[in-house]
């Protein structure tokens, strides 16, 4: 039976969704089953439409109960001042059920981000994540300085240690670049082959 990662994200302009499609093709070069999915929307239209944001992207909406069905979780959080927005923390804090049966013990999360600028908080949203993972027995895989790009000082490059990112402007008006995107695709790739190799070492044992 094939490794399935979920991707799930939250996004405003884009910027997330278009960063996870890069970690969706690093995922499935690692040879995972990957679906990309979005949390609930909590703001309203008229808010929304204030903020010129585009249309939702066509992807599903996450359930909780599908959660479990997954291997691995990678979340894509843009960041709120510093942490991640009540979006995805109102669909986190809705997984106790999970939490009260240890439906998600053992199974791995990572994490990627966008800010606005270079110090809008990647690494402090990461921190505000790894709680939920700890809570309910989740793996945190970070990407750690596994890419040359992670040392590049010659250009804006979002990320961190805690996983790949962009920095794109308040309204996502910067592009992701091609670093950006080259480390997502890493990210994805190596995630996928950690989980897929520990789900092939457990069945070899069972």
């Amino acid at each position: 039976m094939a490794t399935k990662i979920f991707i799930v994200i939250y996004t405003t302009y884009h910027t997330i969704y278009n960063l996870s499609l890069e970690v969706k093709k690093g995922l499935e070069a690692s040879g995972v089953e990957v679906t990309i999915f979005q949390v609930p929307e909590t703001l309203s239209p008229e808010v929304i439409q204030m903020m010129n944001s585009p249309e939702k992207p066509d992807v599903p909406i996450i359930t909780i109960d599908k959660l479990v069905e997954a291997d691995g979780i990678m979340f894509g959080i843009p960041t709120r001042f510093g942490t991640m927005p009540a979006q995805m923390k109102a669909f986190l804090d809705s997984t106790s059920s999970l939490w009260s049966k240890g439906a998600l013990s053992g199974k791995f999360a990572g994490t990627f981000f966008s800010t606005a600028n270079q110090h809008g908080g990647q690494e402090t949203t990461a921190l505000t994540a790894i709680p939920f993972f700890a809570h309910h027995g989740l793996i945190y895989v970070p990407l750690g300085f596994t890419n040359p790009h992670l040392f590049d000082i010659s250009e804006v490059v979002g990320g961190s240690a805690y996983g790949s990112g962009s920095v794109t402007g308040s309204s996502g008006q910067r592009p992701i670049s091609q670093k950006e995107k080259e480390l997502a695709f890493a990210q994805g790739e190596g995630f996928g082959k950690i989980v897929s190799t520990y789900k092939a070492g457990k069945n070899d044992l069972a």
